[in-house]
């Protein structure tokens, strides 16, 4: 495999607004991205500029608090679902070496009583950074609203009724990644800030990505820089997607690589927002996607078995 390193315009890169406008010249764009790169850029996604960046200043707050306040919302056995997870914990699947990076996590909050609270702890905020519950609470319902919007158009793409997702994804264990790559002052050896993966869940949006560091793997094994403007997302397929369309939308191995010389004094901060399908959902291929004479490529699973096979191989479990 080659690892040579380039960079494209390939990745599409649309507007949400197009999405009202022509919708099937959006999902066909969006969706031939995904079955090529696994990703795709949206502007207009209608995430206000002021809730992103009063966000960004807010989670820049909690990661310069001292370790020791830090720790305090450390769950012990939780898994990092939510609350502080320190930094060289986590670890690509596969991978030897951690990733060098701390994170936050915000989940979804359910009353007393829902049949999914068994599989959705109770969120931590830190009494430290002023406005923290609210604007992260926030962010989180943008977020939502945002990939329900998204998969609409992914189901036209895959000639699916556009609401056959909004049940899929309803009360789903979905989770908010407040990121931080502190600056590289020193040799890391074989560590990178976030080794090459794959994502878990159904879609990823990303805030953030405009440093620099962020690169997809594509099917020709080339790494390619994922370069989105300020304020815009990136998605990419998940792999419980992956295996519910059989392998059409595809479910890109990425990475975050350490910065270039004149940028490794600079803390990177990025905010995925990894959207779930509710936890009782069964991830089988949908008819159609598996070819006449052919078994589907994944056996069936619900949601929530397979979250948590895949959160003991990275070492959050």
């Amino acid at each position: 495999m080659s690892t040579d390193i380039i960079t494209s315009d390939n990745v599409a890169s649309v507007s949400l607004k197009d999405a009202d406008t022509d919708p099937k010249a959006f999902s066909d764009e969006l969706g031939h991205s995904f079955v090529d790169y696994g990703f795709a850029i949206i502007r207009d996604h209608g995430i206000p500029q002021d809730l992103i960046d009063d966000a960004e200043e807010k989670a820049k707050q909690f990661f310069a608090l001292p370790e020791d306040v830090k720790r305090k919302y450390h769950v012990e056995g939780g898994g990092g679902a939510r609350g502080y997870t320190p930094f060289g914990i986590e670890t690509a699947k596969g991978a030897s070496a951690h990733d060098l990076k701390e994170f936050w996590h915000v989940g979804r909050d359910l009353p007393e009583g829902h049949r999914f609270r068994g599989h959705m702890p109770d969120n931590l905020w830190p009494s430290e950074v002023p406005g923290f519950k609210e604007t992260f609470q926030r962010l989180y319902a943008a977020f939502d609203e945002a990939g329900v919007k998204i998969l609409r158009a992914v189901a036209r793409f895959l000639k699916l009724d556009e609401e056959f997702f909004t049940d899929t994804v309803r009360d789903g264990n979905s989770v908010m990644r407040l990121l931080h790559y502190p600056p590289i002052d020193k040799p890391t050896g074989n560590h990178i800030r976030a080794g090459a993966h794959e994502d878990i869940n159904t879609i990823t949006l990303l805030l953030g990505a405009e440093e620099a560091g962020l690169q997809l793997l594509t099917k020709d094994g080339r790494w390619l820089d994922v370069r989105p403007k300020p304020g815009e997302l990136v998605i990419n397929i998940g792999d419980m997607l992956q295996r519910l369309t059989n392998g059409k939308l595809r479910s890109t191995s990425h990475r975050v690589i350490n910065p270039a010389p004149d940028r490794a004094s600079k803390a990177r901060y990025s905010m995925p927002f990894f959207l779930h399908f509710r936890s009782d959902f069964l991830i089988e291929a949908l008819p159609g996607t598996v070819p006449q004479g052919e078994e589907p490529k994944w056996a069936p699973i619900s949601a929530d078995e397979y979250l948590q096979e895949r959160l003991r191989e990275i070492k959050l479990k």
